[in-house]
């Protein structure tokens, strides 16, 4: 069998998975922080990532050092700086998943659902008192949404409760899959207000002695997705937080949605970073793995199933970075992150077996990595709305007729 040369990236400093050069869309400053970006994930998370997932432990010793790269909440304004555009924010997601998505996820929840939290629906004073310290990573995010009994529903199902008490709210209830919330020093917190029905939204704050009484944090165990993601269960008796803790803005989920739509596009941006990092190590394995006297990528049936995850990459590459141009725009509608994130992440689950499957027995092992994308897959794949929640928000979109019951 002949040898041909392999194709390389199209420029110097892109990725080869990136087979139609989409990274030259980004201007020469952002392909320069890419390139800072990338080199720190691959010298200081690539090497460590299986041990911490195999831990079950997130990377939280890199927090000071993702802080000094300066990309913490590029999305907002400050210090008289224009947010980034998020065709940039979301490639730079892109490249976190594509080392190591639970570094990927740890870092999003902070300056994606935590920050964008505060930065969307909080008062000027509330901005200016958490957001600082956020950017520097001195004070940790998590966001409190989903509950025991509530995912898809939890709009209308809400089940933790908020009191209006003197100066004080009192929470009770209990919230699950709270990623960062076992070291976070923030917890974005959303319960149902008991005079009027409506979600609002609150910020507990941890202090000297730690968190408010009547709040506990347990974090989730046997957990065999996003395992580097801390998650928690969070449990609220009674627990008083301050009402200038209370987010001025957050007054009904359609304020809660704001951030929901917002950052549910950058799921297809590390649906897309989890393809191009089990692609890149599978066909590494290919071009090195011989099996009858010849390197497995020089079989027909690998090379078919290359050519089909570097067209799955290819598409929803172009889609995440197309939403992302939409929303730069201002024109971005719902249906347009629901569309991306349901399509990527249903790609993304042939990606990943297909890498599986190429890899043989070795795709199982975690020293392969794989095995690591393959089962964090499955995470991107529920999590920010399931594929059917967000196919329901494209089809009322598109018909004008809503399916939800």
């Amino acid at each position: 069998m002949s040898k041909h040369e392999p194709l390389g990236p199209l420029s110097k400093g892109f990725l080869a998975a990136d087979m139609f050069g989409y990274q030259g869309i980004l201007t020469d400053e952002e392909s320069e922080t890419v390139a800072v970006v990338r080199r720190f994930l691959e010298d200081e998370v690539a090497p460590r990532a299986n041990e911490f997932w195999e831990k079950a432990e997130s990377p939280v010793h890199l927090l000071p050092r993702l802080a000094d790269l300066g990309i913490v909440g590029l999305e907002y304004e400050f210090d008289g700086r224009e947010p980034a555009r998020k065709v940039f924010t979301g490639w730079l997601g892109m490249e976190f998943s594509r080392v190591d998505p639970s570094t990927g996820t740890m870092f999003t929840v902070h300056s994606g659902l935590a920050m964008s939290s505060i930065a969307i629906l909080g008062s000027d004073e509330q901005k200016e008192r958490w957001l600082p310290a956020m950017r520097r990573m001195e004070k940790i995010g998590a966001f409190g949404l989903s509950e025991p009994h509530g995912g898809s529903d939890v709009a209308g199902g809400m089940e933790t409760t908020a009191r209006l008490d003197g100066d004080h709210w009192v929470l009770n209830g209990s919230k699950r899959w709270i990623g960062n919330a076992t070291f976070a020093d923030l917890i974005i917190v959303y319960a149902k207000d008991e005079a009027d029905g409506e979600v609002k939204g609150f910020v507990l704050e941890k202090g000297d002695d730690g968190f408010a009484e009547g709040f506990r944090a347990e974090k989730i165990e046997r957990k065999y997705s996003l395992r580097a993601v801390e998650n928690a269960d969070l449990y609220f008796e009674d627990c008083r937080v301050p009402a200038a803790n209370k987010l001025e803005h957050a007054n009904s989920f359609a304020d809660t949605a704001k951030v929901l739509s917002l950052t549910r596009g950058g799921v297809a941006w590390g649906a897309v970073g989890v393809m191009i990092g089990a692609f890149e190590k599978a066909v590494a394995y290919a071009q090195e793995r011989e099996q009858f006297g010849a390197p497995i990528a020089s079989f027909q049936l690998i090379s078919d199933l290359i050519a089909r995850m570097a067209g799955n990459i290819t598409a929803c590459l172009g889609m995440a970075l197309r939403v992302s141009q939409l929303q730069d725009s201002g024109v971005r509608h719902d249906e347009h992150a629901a569309l991306s994130k349901s399509y990527t992440t249903t790609r993304l689950r042939e990606v990943v077996g297909w890498a599986r499957e190429i890899m043989g027995g070795n795709g199982i092992v975690l020293d392969y990595d794989v095995i690591r994308y393959f089962t964090d897959a499955e995470a991107l794949y529920s999590y920010e709305g399931t594929s059917q929640m967000n196919n329901l928000i494209v089809g009322r979109g598109v018909t004008g007729y809503s399916a939800f019951v």
